[in-house]
């Protein structure tokens, strides 16, 4: 497939770079030429210097051949723009980044046919949803659903004193308990383990568990973790982010004590006519007496969602120091993400990341229902329909021979999901939520666009 990327910064050097790997013909496109000299060392890619939005320099670049053409600048107008230049060549999909809410609410971006946009992403609003998914799982760092809500891949760390550390699978396995579940992957230190059943879970690991919706407080109360919704919530910076966050949380009608912190006097007035039951507080996000006053030393969770990884960074480690209970930070610069967890931070989320989740879909097979990447790993998990063949005609899962670095987490056969076991039954139209490492993301795609008998 042939991919063109339109802006180098974090999101268009994240494709990239993804895109490169999997041996996808990635040209990007950009007006910098230092950074397009810099990525062209460093990754397999073409690169041209110029605006997205000149139908010359997309022409020269090739825009005739390619396949999906992705514009991901920091201007919504040269994105919109360089989608629209694009409408008269047969480029097969468009995808346009948006920030702008007013944009996003405008009528004539309804009909996205208008600028050829087959999808438009919006990282803020992805990164509010994400972040309010996570508060209603209060004891997971990370969340993804898929069978439309019906099973949940939820990440939790395995404390220095969790009864299960230490035991294989087996071992959990044989406890008495009808919690359904698959431990799909552990995260240690940055490698990802598809475990087997003679693999043990250490202090430290993150595992992540294939689990459905109704089951997830048995599975909670076996595992040792309690989610429950927070009582007291800070929001720090009444930017796009914590704003929607902030609109998200009253929408929801729970009975959290909401405050949004925001030193622009100018958007606090703008916050405070808004919303309706949130306190909104002029106050810097590291003036840390004033936040004491406020009783951020009691809070149930801090929300870190400014423009400066100094300052969520800083600001929700002075928090944790005095109290606060939890804190979900919003990071841009993906190199920090490593270091976050041993500092303390219990949830990072990258904008890039959250890029990555809604564009992947359309490099991969046609039969992809669902996608997501997890955050700090090489992993990804995936939605997809079992094809029309004898090969996967009422066979059982253990006898699927999937590919090494895989594993099936929940079978959906006629809108109803199930978490597998090894006797379970595969069938041509089934939707299978299977978790791989990127080093197998190939051979699956391979194995189920398989023909034959």
């Amino acid at each position: 497939m042939r991919i063109m990327i339109v802006g180098a910064g974090q999101v268009g050097q994240y494709l990239c770079e993804k895109f490169s790997f999997e041996g996808q013909e990635v040209v990007l496109i950009d007006r910098d030429e230092e950074k397009l000299k810099s990525l062209e060392r460093e990754l397999n890619i073409q690169t041209f210097c110029g605006s997205g939005a000149s139908a010359k320099v997309l022409a020269e670049a090739g825009i005739a051949k390619t396949d999906l053409f992705i514009a991901v600048t920091d201007s919504d107008e040269v994105n919109l723009v360089a989608c629209f230049m694009s409408r008269k060549y047969d480029v097969k999909t468009r995808i346009a980044r948006v920030r702008s809410e007013d944009l996003l609410l405008s009528d004539s971006l309804v009909d996205k046919d208008i600028f050829g946009i087959d999808l438009i992403i919006s990282p803020n609003w992805a990164m509010a949803e994400e972040i309010v998914k996570l508060i209603q799982v209060s004891e997971a760092f990370d969340t993804a659903e898929f069978a439309e809500g019906q099973v949940y891949l939820l990440g939790y760390i395995v404390g220095e004193n969790h009864p299960f550390a230490g035991k294989t699978l087996h071992e959990i396995g044989s406890l008495s308990s009808d919690a359904q579940y698959v431990m799909a992957a552990i995260i240690r230190e940055g490698h990802t383990i598809i475990p087997r059943g003679e693999d043990k879970i250490e202090p430290g690991d993150k595992i992540y568990l294939v689990i459905l919706r109704e089951d997830m407080a048995k599975v909670e109360e076996l595992f040792g973790f309690s989610s429950k919704m927070p009582e007291t919530i800070f929001i720090i910076g009444g930017g796009d982010i914590g704003y929607l966050v902030a609109r998200h949380i009253e929408d929801m009608d729970i009975s959290a004590d909401l405050k949004i912190v925001e030193a622009d006097k100018g958007r606090c007035e703008f916050l405070s006519e808004n919303l309706s039951k949130t306190m909104v507080l002029n106050v810097d996000a590291l003036d840390i007496h004033s936040l004491l006053e406020e009783g951020i030393d009691t809070a149930d969770l801090i929300i870190a969602t400014t423009n400066s990884d100094t300052t969520n960074i800083l600001g929700s480690l002075m928090a944790k120091h005095h109290g606060t209970k939890r804190c979900i930070v919003k990071v841009g610069r993906h190199d920090f993400l490593p270091m976050l967890d041993k500092l303390g931070i219990d949830v990072t989320l990258s904008p890039r990341q959250v890029a990555a989740d809604m564009i992947i879909r359309y490099v991969r097979m046609a039969d992809i229902v669902s996608v997501a990447t997890l955050l700090d790993s090489d992993a990804e998990v995936i939605e997809l329909t079992v094809p029309d063949s004898k090969r996967f005609d009422n066979v059982p899962l253990k006898d699927l021979q999937i590919p090494k670095g895989a594993v099936v987490g929940a079978i959906v056969r006629e809108g109803k999901a199930s978490i597998p076991s090894g006797d379970s039954i595969i069938k041509p139209g089934d939707n299978l939520v299977i978790f791989f490492t990127k080093d197998a993301a190939k051979k699956i795609e391979n194995f189920f666009q398989a023909k034959g008998s």
